[in-house]
């Protein structure tokens, strides 16, 4: 599908999660998440953040979901609905083929393998509902925890290039993965 409309919004559970379509009712509990030691490693997602600044982001996220553009997931313990994080896989630009992934979590949910999970089950479900060739991620060389997840997820480095970082009014070089469609599927076999 390289376009149109998802006639539901997909959720996706793990073992310890489920990801579910973002939602502007996340918007106070991103906000509070969105620290600045988890906004150092992101391009566009500033601290301090605030609801009404959440709550516009995550409606155009819903809807680039809705529109078949992206996939972009909330993620919550499985038992208690808590909003840890968010995991993403956007088309991108210059090819619709290809995606972008994307992902935070707050920082207390940090290092518990949470990460490593949802971006897995985000990267099976963008390969079959957005039918994409690809899936890279780019992280700044020292988000040393970034670049173990790509890695983690089967991603092999292909470039470094600059990344202009809105968050902080400024370019950065960032380190990018990749892992192709019949990469992932091998390693699911």
């Amino acid at each position: 599908m390289t376009g149109g409309h998802f006639l539901e919004s997909p959720e996706v559970e793990t073992e310890r999660l489920r990801l579910r379509t973002v939602d502007e009712r996340d918007a106070p509990a991103a906000a509070r998440l969105m620290t600045p030691a988890v906004s150092q490693w992101l391009a566009s997602w500033p601290s301090p953040l605030d609801e009404s600044g959440a709550a516009a982001r995550l409606r155009r996220m819903r809807e680039a979901t809705l529109q078949g553009q992206a996939l972009c997931f909330a993620i919550e313990g499985r038992g208690d609905g808590v909003l840890m994080g968010l995991v993403l896989v956007v088309r991108t630009k210059y090819d619709a083929r290809r995606g972008d992934l994307g992902y935070w979590l707050g920082e207390r949910f940090h290092r518990r393998g949470y990460m490593a999970e949802a971006a897995a089950a985000a990267m099976a479900e963008a390969f079959a509902r957005l039918d994409l060739d690809a899936i890279e991620a780019g992280a700044q060389p020292a988000n040393e925890a970034s670049l173990a997840i790509m890695r983690r997820l089967g991603m092999r480095p292909i470039d470094e290039r600059p990344v202009w970082a809105e968050a902080r009014g400024r370019e950065e070089r960032c380190a990018y993965y990749e892992i192709t469609r019949r990469e992932h599927a091998a390693r699911r076999a």
